[in-house]
């Protein structure tokens, strides 16, 4: 019986640091140094570096085949990639820890005006644990997105509780009552970002079939493997909730990430390139299996959807030339300025 109670009292302990530690990460932070983790091991004078040197003769990449960096006609393509980044890093920035990038990096913002309504949400240690981890991976996307091909103001987010609730109000037709609210627990925060990283996922796709700089590629490629990967943990988290309901409203997680997806397919009007968690048995993996972990076309191969697409979805109009929801002013950058309505141009 002791060494059970000692095992007991030790379990507890740990659970404690670990809250605490989330306690401390919370705190506001500069870009001058992040709050000490203490969950993080603790590096011994032998211990190898976990840093990767790209240097050596035996890792250098292979020649590319058109010895060009970054053509003149990647830079767009990439830079409207920025509105999405600058959204996921604020969303889970602030859902993590309560502050965004003006406080973590605000050189990255450009100037642009910080995000309405976002706030540090309820959540769990494992979900907030990973919330962190992606909320500081966006802050990389930017930087690394700005050092290759330039960067474009940061443009005015919604990350309102308000725009949330209006996202699954359209996408349940009939108004949810009380109003959804991503920021009150664990679950409702991995639905709204459910709504977020998969349409990264989509922009990567369809970006790189148009550019062609060996470190354009490059960068697409890298930043699509870790927004791809960003979903599948989002979407695996949901799969262990799939049956579950979420309160207050009598219906299943699995049900709200299919109501979601269909709301894209519909304002993306290019017929269907987005799944829920549950789909019909034929477009299943090879028409045999109807949970969805992974939202694919028939080959099992990511969808992808053009900046308009996109818009019509982000803004919330099935319109690319009419701004709203997560883009009240519209989004940055010369594709998505060009596809403004006159009267959004000079805002």
């Amino acid at each position: 019986m002791a060494s059970s109670s000692g095992a007991i009292t030790w379990c507890a302990a740990f659970l404690l640091l670990l809250a605490c530690s989330c306690s401390a990460w919370a705190l506001p932070f500069s870009a001058a140094g992040h709050p000490f983790d203490p969950t993080c091991p603790r590096k011994g004078p032998s211990a190898p570096s976990l840093f990767t040197d790209y240097s050596g003769p035996l890792c250098k990449p292979s020649p590319p085949h058109i010895p060009v960096a970054v053509f003149p006609y990647d830079v767009d393509p990439i830079q409207f990639a920025l509105n999405l980044e600058f959204t996921e890093a604020e969303f889970f920035l602030h859902g993590a820890f309560g502050v965004g990038l003006d406080e973590v990096a605000p050189e990255l913002a450009l100037g642009g005006p910080r995000p309405i309504g976002a706030r540090k949400a309820k959540l769990d240690v494992v979900t907030w644990r990973v919330i962190a981890e992606f909320g500081l991976e966006e802050v990389g996307h930017v930087r690394a997105i700005e050092r290759t091909v330039g960067g474009i103001p940061r443009p005015l987010i919604d990350l309102s509780a308000h725009n949330f609730a209006r996202v699954m109000d359209m996408a349940f037709g009939y108004h949810l009552n009380p109003p959804f609210d991503p920021y009150i627990d664990s679950t409702n925060f991995m639905l709204a970002s459910y709504m977020i990283p998969y349409l990264g996922i989509n922009g990567y796709v369809g970006a790189n079939t148009i550019i062609d700089g060996y470190k354009s590629k490059r960068l697409v490629a890298g930043l699509l493997g870790v927004e791809a990967g960003q979903d599948a943990v989002i979407r695996g988290l949901l799969f262990e909730r799939l049956g579950e309901t979420v309160p207050p409203y009598n219906i299943t997680v699995a049900e709200f990430t299919d109501r979601v997806s269909a709301l894209r397919n519909r304002l993306g009007r290019c017929g269907v390139k987005d799944e829920g968690l549950t789909v019909p048995r034929e477009l299943g993996a090879e028409g045999a299996i109807c949970t969805n972990v992974l939202s694919a076309d028939r080959d099992s191969l990511s969808y992808p959807r053009t900046p308009a697409e996109l818009l019509r979805i982000l803004y919330l109009t099935g319109n690319e030339h009419v701004p709203g929801a997560f883009f009240p002013k519209g989004a940055n950058g010369r594709i998505a300025r060009e596809l403004l309505c006159p009267p959004h141009r000079l805002n």
